[in-house]
C-alpha cells in the first residue's frame, strides 16, 4: 500500500511515500529528505520516530503517518531534546512519563556493597552460571507477573517482551538468585563496549522486599568492578519507587532522562 502527501511551501516539492507497512519516506526530487517508522511492542503499544532535517518534513510526515495509523501511538524522546519533543507535542503528543537513564558504579567502596549478602537460604549464582532450562522458566514467570501487575507500559523501554518462547538467549548475560532448587530473581547485563547496561532486574512477586535485588545488583556491580568497568549504565521509571531507590540507594547518578509522549485515541 502507498500513500503520498505533497508541499508547496518550498522550490521543491516534498512527496510522503508509505515504502512498507510501517515505513515512510520524504522524498524531494526521488531523493529522501526524510523518514518515518511505526514499531509495535507486545504490550499492544504502537511507537514512531521521524529522522527529518526541517519542520516541515517532519510534518509531513507525522500527518501521513497518522493518518494511516490505529490510535493511541507513542514515541521516546531524549529529554533535552527540546526541539523534537516540541514537534511531536505541535502535531497533539502529549508526555505521559519519563525514564530515568542512571549511570551506577560498580566500586563497593562507592556503592556500599561490598558487606551485603543475600537473605537466609538464597544464593547469588554469578553471571553465567545458571542453567538455562530453569532460568528461562523464571524469565516467562516473571514477565507474566509485570503483565498482571504493573503491566508492560510501565517497564523501561529496553525491557520487551518478546514475540516467541526463547525468552532468554544467552544465559551468560544473567545472574540469578536461587532458593534451594527454585530460582526467584535475575538481573541481565547487556555487554555494551565500555559501559555495560543493566537490564531488567526482578524477583519474584513472592520474594521481594527481602534484599534479594539488593544481594543481585551487589554480586554483578562486583563483578563488573573486579574486570575493570567503573560504570554501569540502567533505565528506570521515575514512577517505579522501588527502581529508583535501589539505585538512588548506591550512589547512582541520573545522568539523563527519556520522555514517553502519547498521542491519545
Amino acid at each position: 500500500m502507498e500513500s503520498t502527501h505533497s508541499s508547496a511551501h518550498s522550490p521543491r516539492t516534498t512527496v510522503i511515500v508509505r515504502v512498507a507497512e510501517r515505513h515512510w519516506h520524504a522524498l524531494e526530487d526521488d531523493e529522501v529528505v526524510g523518514r518515518g517508522a511505526a514499531w509495535p511492542r507486545h504490550d499492544g503499544r504502537l511507537f514512531l520516530s521521524i529522522d527529518a532535517w526541517h519542520d516541515a518534513t517532519f510534518d509531513l510526515l507525522a500527518a501521513a503517518m497518522l493518518a494511516d495509523l490505529p490510535r493511541p501511538l507513542h514515541t521516546i524522546v531524549d529529554a533535552c531534546d527540546l526541539p523534537l519533543a516540541s514537534q511531536w507535542e505541535r502535531v497533539g503528543f502529549t508526555v505521559r512519563r519519563r525514564e530515568w537513564v542512571c549511570l551506577v558504579p560498580t566500586d563497593p567502596q562507592v556503592t556500599g556493597l561490598g558487606a551485603v549478602r543475600p537473605p537466609p537460604g538464597v544464593t547469588i549464582l554469578p553471571l553465567g552460571a545458571a542453567d538455562k532450562g530453569p532460568l528461562r522458566a523464571l524469565d516467562r514467570v516473571i514477565r507474566a507477573e509485570v503483565a498482571a501487575s504493573v503491566g508492560w507500559q510501565e517497564m523501561p523501554a529496553e525491557v520487551l517482551p518478546r514475540l516467541d518462547d526463547s525468552t532468554v538467549v544467552d544465559p551468560t548475560k544473567y545472574a540469578v538468585a536461587a532458593e534451594g532448587d527454585d530460582y526467584v530473581g535475575l538481573l541481565r547485563v547487556a555487554p555494551v563496549p565500555r559501559q555495560p547496561r543493566i537490564g531488567l532486574l526482578a524477583v519474584r512477586a513472592g520474594r521481594q522486599r527481602r534484599g534479594i535485588a539488593r544481594a543481585l545488583l551487589a554480586e554483578v556491580l562486583g563483578s563488573l568492578h573486579r574486570s575493570g568497568v567503573g560504570a554501569a549504565s540502567a533505565e528506570a521509571s521515575e514512577l517505579n519507587e522501588a527502581a529508583t531507590a535501589l539505585f538512588d540507594g548506591v550512589g547512582a547518578e541520573r545522568a539523563s532522562s527519556n520522555l514517553e509522549l502519547v498521542l491519545p485515541s
